[in-house]
This record gives structure tokens, C-alpha cells and sequence, in this order.
């Protein structure tokens, strides 16, 4: 894959806000980010923020920075960047932290994933290099290809939550943050199945993880258990079975802190979600649909690994049903066949391929083909949805909304949702981006609305 175009040095400007919102309280001071994770996605992430931050690169595909909305009707209508609706975090205000098996700094790991050229990252070295992550909480058993021995001696899944507290609690006095949301950019654990006699209620889930389950607490539950429970928002970045359970949810209601999952929809169904609108609006049939990916990266050699890429399958697969649905269209969308597929090939590295062949049908039933490819970077995609998601759900924590946000569903691969009242989760891209657009309307003191624009 040839190398993207160099970009021109520019200035990055902080936005000034407008916020009509009495009640959001503004972004004031440090915003600490605490990152599940150091690998390709967290170090092309922090590194562009470096960058940007020095006027050495743009953001670019972070929709906090580039989105306009519009605001008001008739002749009060307005296009705004979000900054200049709601009270944002800027670049100046993020401090960066981690945890990860592996002790290197991120400009080790930045420079081993071999995502970003040396002349982005070398302007920002010294401060990569102060970004040493904190030993992680891990069980080999959940994701067995990784080989890293910086790890946290804990007897216990509830001693993985202490520890993991202290360490939040430190970074956030040490570096002197008002704030500190925590971000899963780490790799796919083995698929948990909800239980609800250990899922649905928070004290169940307490005492699991006191008496140690091993095998229905996964550490990616401690870490989202110990950021609740610090004040601090958390984003699930990977398909795990980690804040999508009731007994989450009421955590989150009880220490009011707003979640969010699961799995960055970065590739292959960011293009599922905003095409298969396109076959339903058009009222075209679908026969079958089948996704393959190749990738090299640290994901790649974990999805390797059948027990991970379930969990990963789980959440692919889950796109569709939402959106071609056999029950409002019993002639176009029954009984379609879907599968997806995940290859690890280490030559590809970061440049993740995803094929996708469609196979539709349309008037009296006639066959057709659609053929995708999409030779994109995975961490390239992935960066600006963890810069989006970092700033937004930390908005909707200063506007005083907890649990989880829907409206942040655009980023994900497969939203949360209430399966315990049979909630659909909302897959279709466009409708999940006029959700977005209106909480950040109702957080800026406007009004919502469904008006195509």
C-alpha cells in the first residue's frame, strides 16, 4: 500500500463555545486518559494528538473537530463545530496514561507497530517516551497469544478492581486532572456468555469477583468496575462482554458515570452500516452477504485465536439484523445468509483489507452483485473515533447524563442496548448519526430534530 501524502504543517485552535446549557458544567482544566492498552491504536492516537497539538499534523476524522451541525431554524439557523455548541475538552487539556502487558514506552510501541512514519513521531518523542504504562490487569487465559509479563500480581478479580483504583487515583492526583475517562483500546478477549445469576445485579457481580469467578468475571469488567467507581467514564473499544450487562448499568447509575460500547466501528462495518441502508431505503432484496478481512497487527495475532475472534464474530455479525429486518420486509430480507471472516496475515500489518460480497436481488427477482474493497489502516481509522469518544462521553458526564449513551453508538460496532426489555440496538449509520447530532444539540441548549441537513 503506498504511503499516504505528506500534510503540510498547520495550527491547531482550540474552539471557543457558545453553550446555551446552564446546567453542563464547562471543561475546565486537565482531562486525564487513561488508556486499556498501548498498542498500534493508543499510540497512533496519542501521537496524532502530540502532533497536532505542535501544529505538525491535522486530526483529521475526528468529527469533534471537523463536524458541523446545524443549530436553530428559519433565520436563527447556524452551522457549528461541536466546540461552538457544547463546552469541549481541547488537545491542550488531554493527559495521556496506560496500562499494558508490555513494559515499552509509547514511543517503543509507536515505533514497533509500525503504523506511523518516523517523521510522526519523532517530533514527539520525549513526550512519548514519559508515557510508560502502568502494569496491567490480566489473565493470559482471556487472550493466550499475548506474551507480556508486565502484569499485576492480584489474588483476586476484586484486588484487580483495587489495584486498578489506586492506579486511577494516582495518575489523576499525580498529573493534576479535574477529570479522567477511561478508554478500552486493548485486545479482544475470549467470549463471556451473560449470566444473569452473575451479570444482572451488582452485588452478584461484586461478590463474583471477591469469590474470584475467573470464569464469567473478565478483566476487562475490573477495569470498567474500578473507573465507575473513581468517577471516571468508561469506553468499551473492544466487542468484550465488559459494561453490556445489567449489573453494569447499574453501577453506572449509582455512581451517575456514563458508559459506553462496544467495539470502534473503524473498517469493514463502518461500510456494513451506512450500505445496507442504501439496499433497504432502495427496497432491494438481499440473498446473502459475506465479509472477510486480512490484518497483521497485535488484533489480528489475538483473533487468531478461535475463542477471541467469537467474540469479535458476535459483534460483526450483529450489524445487519437491525437493519434488514425479515419481519417489516418478509420478501426482501428473509433468510439471507451473513458471514464474516478475520485472517491474521502478518505481511499486511496495520493496512487491514476487508472484501465484501454482496449478493442482492431486484425487480421479479432477478440477481445482482456488489463487490467492496476497502484497503484502509485500521489504527488510521481508529484514532479520531478514540479522540471523539474520549471528549464526547466526558461532555455528556459534565452534562450530568449516566449509563449508556446511545447517541455515541455512531463510533460503535455493536451499541449497547437494553436486551433485558428487547431494545433493538440502532446499527443503520445514518439514523445513529442524527442521534449524535441531537445530543449535542439538547447538551448545548437547543432544540432536537430529525430535519435532513
Amino acid at each position: 500500500m503506498a504511503a499516504p501524502p505528506w500534510v503540510p504543517p498547520c495550527e491547531y485552535k482550540a474552539q471557543q463555545h457558545t453553550n446555551k446549557n446552564p446546567n453542563m458544567k464547562p471543561a475546565n482544566g486537565k482531562l486525564g486518559v487513561m488508556i486499556v492498552g498501548l498498542g498500534a491504536v493508543s499510540t497512533t492516537f496519542i501521537t496524532g494528538v502530540l502532533m497536532a497539538r505542535k501544529g505538525l499534523a491535522k486530526p483529521v476524522g475526528a468529527m469533534t473537530q471537523y463536524d458541523k451541525i446545524r443549530v436553530g431554524r428559519g433565520a436563527d439557523k447556524q452551522y457549528l463545530k461541536y466546540a461552538d455548541i457544547i463546552s469541549l475538552a481541547t488537545l491542550d487539556d488531554l493527559v495521556f496514561g496506560a496500562w499494558d502487558v508490555y513494559p515499552a514506552n509509547a514511543f517503543e510501541s509507536a515505533v514497533d507497530a509500525e503504523v506511523l512514519r518516523a517523521k510522526d513521531i519523532l517530533p514527539v518523542e520525549d513526550e512519548l517516551k514519559a508515557i510508560r504504562p502502568l502494569p496491567a490487569a490480566f489473565d493470559k487465559r482471556y487472550a493466550s497469544r499475548l506474551k507480556g509479563d508486565n502484569v499485576k500480581d492480584c489474588a483476586t478479580r476484586w484486588d484487580m478492581v483495587e489495584a486498578l483504583r489506586e492506579d486511577i487515583h494516582r495518575f489523576k492526583a499525580d498529573n493534576g486532572c479535574e477529570r479522567v475517562v477511561v478508554l478500552w483500546a486493548a485486545s479482544t478477549e475470549i467470549y463471556v456468555p451473560v449470566d444473569e445469576a452473575v451479570h444482572y445485579h451488582l452485588a452478584d457481580l461484586e461478590a463474583a469477583m471477591k469469590a474470584n469467578d475467573t470464569e464469567r468475571i473478565a478483566p476487562s469488567m475490573c477495569y470498567a468496575y474500578a473507573a465507575l467507581a473513581e468517577g471516571a467514564p468508561f469506553v468499551m473499544g473492544a466487542p468484550n462482554t465488559t459494561v453490556d450487562i445489567p449489573a453494569m448499568w447499574e453501577l453506572a447509575e449509582k455512581t451517575q458515570m456514563p458508559i459506553a460500547g462496544k467495539d470502534f466501528k473503524t473498517g469493514q462495518t463502518l461500510v456494513k452500516s451506512g450500505f445496507a441502508p442504501i439496499i433497504g431505503s432502495r427496497c432491494l432484496g438481499l440473498n446473502g452477504w459475506f465479509s472477510t478481512n486480512i490484518l497483521g497487527n497485535r488484533d489480528g495475532l489475538v483473533l487468531d485465536e478461535p475463542g477471541n475472534f467469537h467474540t469479535k464474530e458476535v459483534s460483526k455479525l450483529s450489524t445487519l439484523e437491525s437493519i434488514l429486518v425479515a419481519d417489516e420486509q418478509p420478501d426482501l430480507y428473509t433468510d439471507y445468509y451473513h458471514k464474516v471472516r478475520i485472517n491474521y496475515y502478518p505481511p499486511r500489518g496495520d493496512s487491514k483489507e476487508g472484501w465484501d460480497n454482496i449478493d442482492i436481488f431486484g425487480w421479479m427477482g432477478y440477481p445482482m452483485q456488489i463487490k467492496i474493497n476497502f484497503l484502509c489502516r485500521d489504527s488510521i481509522l481508529a484514532a479520531p473515533l478514540c479522540l471523539d469518544l474520549v471528549l464526547l462521553i466526558d461532555a455528556a458526564a459534565r452534562d450530568g447524563r449516566y449509563g449508556t449513551q446511545r447517541f455515541l453508538s455512531f463510533f460503535l460496532k455493536s451499541p449497547q442496548h437494553d436486551y433485558t426489555q428487547d431494545e433493538v440496538p440502532e446499527n443503520h449509520l445514518f439514523r445513529q448519526y442524527t442521534n449524535l447530532k441531537n445530543a449535542i444539540r439538547e447538551m448545548g441548549g437547543y432544540e432536537a430534530d430529525e430535519t435532513i441537513d
